[in-house]
């Protein structure tokens, strides 16, 4: 016997995955875990006709041949296939888009480090010219859409877009689609993002600004992943962690969310017995408390910081200072000869000020060109210190709307990072 199968808490690219590996192997039964999320579960009560799939109840794990695993290379996130593991002669078969390897031993692979799962099954799909239904391409649309947040996550690729590209050619329906990924938020979900919004608070970890939240719900509750989504953009922090507590059940449901690069939920997720992608991830822990959750998160995120892109790594030195008694006139000079934007004000080694080239078009008397710059200067000066990340910096440019901060440590600037230098970053050219 050949089965297919794929996560446990399995979402739309999972479940696509699912379906698209039938096509490469005909003869397997496909083995659905029994915890899907809300969305998967209403597609398939509204198409239990046209995709059928087993439990890992209905088959006898001892006459299995060839295990076809898809969108996981963990032996933990499988549901029921323990026993498989030392199984002799099983012939395993991967396909899997994950970055990180792990422990899944197989005798043939397709793993690419791609933004969906399902996108290695469409691209076979294009290259053998395989024709689907419209019901079949919608759902492996979906799939793809939910893993790249409708390829606006920073792990879509442009395999993904010519796979979706694929998938409209054979008519895929973007209403049904757009019912699949609307997450499930009425007045439970609610109450509970009002709670955890009473409770949260703000941490330093590095450079990050964090939030980890706890709450305790009763029983099932659909839309985990959009309250954590939600908490994140209303806090505006470069993290969160969601621990939601079931008592009854003793268990803990973690769902994190990232939005830089250099803080990897997938990673975090991966190494507490979970799964996930940079910006996503969630784990399901049992007999634990919430206290330690959250000391365990701390350290798994101490320990990201050694690969952290730094501001000190990208910002320019040494720095090109005035005195505060400059001339406007001696200024004009210096922004046209080096074709610069904007100038620290420094006093002693100290910044006092800034003087940018906007506060330099509001001179419009001739006379103003012989004054000081301290008369132009901003004096609220907006810094930040060497160890914070790119996004922070980004961030406190585009809500002070300045286009350079000088960079700060025990009191003196040792550099400047300015916007260009923030684009560089968010468009992976860094320098040598």
């Amino acid at each position: 016997m050949e089965i297919i199968t794929t996560h446990k808490n399995t979402d739309l690219d999972a479940l696509a995955s699912l379906f698209a590996a039938k096509f490469f192997y005909p003869q397997a039964k496909l083995i659905l875990p029994s915890r899907v999320n809300p969305n998967v579960r209403f597609f398939l009560s509204l198409h239990k006709d046209i995709f059928s799939y087993y439990s890992h109840n209905d088959i006898d794990l001892k006459k299995i041949s060839k295990l076809i695993v898809v969108d996981t290379n963990c032996w933990n996130r499988l549901e029921g296939m323990n026993s498989l593991r030392k199984q002799n002669g099983l012939v395993i078969h991967l396909w899997d888009h994950h970055p990180i390897k792990g422990d899944i031993k197989s005798n043939w692979s397709c793993q690419e480090v791609i933004g969906a799962n399902t996108t290695l099954f469409i691209s076979r799909f294009e290259k053998i010219s395989k024709k689907i239904t419209p019901i079949q391409a919608t759902l492996f649309l979906a799939g793809i859409y939910e893993d790249t947040g409708n390829l606006s996550f920073p792990n879509s690729t442009a395999k993904d877009a010519r796979a979706v590209a694929y998938l409209m050619d054979m008519q895929a329906d973007l209403k049904v689609i757009r019912k699949l990924l609307r997450g499930v938020y009425g007045p439970r979900q609610k109450d509970v993002l009002f709670k955890m919004l009473k409770n949260s608070h703000r941490m330093k970890i590095g450079s990050y600004c964090i939030s980890i939240n706890s709450t305790e719900i009763n029983g099932h509750t659909p839309g985990l992943a959009i309250i954590a989504s939600m908490l994140q953009d209303i806090l505006n922090v470069d993290a969160v962690f969601c621990i939601f507590l079931e008592k009854d059940k003793n268990q803990i449901i973690l769902i994190g969310r990232s939005a830089v690069d250099s803080l990897n939920i997938g990673t975090i997720m991966r190494t507490m017995g979970g799964g996930g992608h940079p910006g996503a991830g969630s784990v399901l822990l049992k007999a634990v408390n919430p206290a330690s959750v959250k000391e365990w998160i701390i350290e798994l995120i101490n320990g990201n910081q050694q690969s952290t892109i730094k501001i000190s790594d990208l910002m320019s030195f040494p720095v090109a200072g005035i005195p505060p008694d400059t001339s406007m006139e001696d200024v004009d000079i210096i922004f046209k000869e080096q074709n610069y934007t904007g100038l620290p004000v420094m006093e002693d080694e100290k910044i006092v000020g800034i003087i940018s080239r906007r506060d330099f078009n509001r001179v419009r008397d001739s006379s103003h060109f012989q004054s000081p710059v301290k008369a132009f200067m901003s004096n609220n000066v907006i810094t930040i210190d060497p160890k914070s990340s790119c996004t922070k910096a980004a961030r406190l440019m585009i809500k002070h709307d300045i286009g350079r901060l000088p960079v700060v440590e025990d009191g003196r600037i040792i550099g400047i990072i300015t916007r260009s230098d923030a684009m560089r970053y968010f468009y992976d050219i860094l320098p040598e």
